[in-house]
């Protein structure tokens, strides 16, 4: 195999090919970054998922696909990323140390590597009794901190108990999640800081809805970071939605004057829209980037990003091979 050297030892050309990864480019050029969000399917008909995605393909740089989110069962997040690789959009595969111990992440994150799935975002997992499956049994041996040191160890060619890998290094790039609406600031500041420690390269945040305090959390505690900050925005379809999303997804509180709003609107939907695109636009003051989540209505997500008067990304430069390291 080609290989070159990093002076410590020899990596696959492919290592450094991946460098032109379009989320990757973006996140080092500095640009405004737009990802979204994509739900595998509960069954082996990755259609919808795959139809949806085809939706966001010129307007994200790249697709996030969930790994069991608030515990229900879906399809694999990787086998899903590896269907949007296909497809030609650029996935970020989600994944957490809820379901999988030490063994079974790294046995995943080297098929990822080998099948050019390179962006991770590293998660904990939402509490098992949240979902379908509540006697299930969670795993929990690496939270989302311990996953990124985990990386940063595969990356450099180690094991979890550094031990040399045989068969060559890694290049996953990873990424956290982030809350700047916690309610322990102190809690929620520590474990930012750790990530960043860790090797988090990206940050994408849980669905804003209180923007005076992502400005706060912008000017206190990611200043200076030198990573890029994605907000969460939600496409909330109507108050029962949002009371819903209020009541079953942890750590999330939709102020009452938005449910308010959307009760009081003749097409819900089409507000909601508007809300969204309304906090696209505050994010973009705010922050590099956003993420956009419209569960099931994925294909409405370059209407809200045109509200808000961001471009689709096939009418910017096409991205240019940067280093791999950073």
């Amino acid at each position: 195999m080609n290989a070159v050297s990093n002076g410590q030892t020899q990596l696959p050309l492919a290592r450094f090919a991946s460098a032109k990864n379009r989320f990757r480019s973006a996140v080092y050029s500095g640009e405004f970054i737009v990802t979204a969000e994509v739900m595998p399917p509960k069954g082996g008909d990755p259609s919808h998922m795959l139809e949806m995605a085809a939706h966001l393909k010129d307007w994200v740089h790249a697709v996030n696909v969930t790994d069991g989110s608030r515990a229900v069962l879906r399809m694999s997040s990787l086998a899903c990323s590896v269907l949007l690789k296909q497809a030609g959009i650029e996935p970020i595969c989600q994944m957490t140390g809820r379901d999988r111990n030490a063994i079974a992440l790294q046995s995943d994150l080297m098929g990822a590597h080998a099948l050019g799935i390179r962006n991770v975002l590293t998660l904990t997992g939402d509490p098992i009794k949240a979902g379908d499956h509540p006697k299930s049994k969670p795993v929990h041996e690496l939270e989302s901190i311990r996953m990124l040191r985990l990386i940063r160890q595969l990356n450099s060619g180690t094991d979890y108990h550094d031990k040399a890998m045989s068969d060559g290094a890694l290049d996953i790039f990873p990424g956290a999640a982030v809350d700047p609406q916690s309610t322990s600031w102190s809690g929620m500041q520590s474990r930012f800081n750790k990530k960043l420690e860790a090797g988090a390269q990206f940050f994408q945040s849980q669905l804003i809805s209180d923007f005076d305090t992502l400005e706060k959390f912008m000017n206190q505690v990611a200043l200076g970071c030198d990573r890029p900050i994605l907000a969460g925005i939600f496409l909330l379809k109507s108050a029962k939605n949002a009371a819903f999303i209020n009541r079953c997804v942890p750590g999330v509180n939709i102020p009452q004057h938005i449910i308010d709003r959307l009760a009081a609107a003749d097409e819900p939907l089409q507000e909601g829209m508007k809300i969204a695109a309304e906090q696209v636009q505050a994010a973009r003051q705010l922050c590099q980037g956003v993420h956009m989540m419209a569960v099931r209505r994925e294909d409405l997500i370059p209407q809200i990003l045109e509200i808000a008067g961001v471009e689709p990304q096939t009418q910017k430069s096409q991205p240019v091979a940067v280093s791999a390291t950073r």
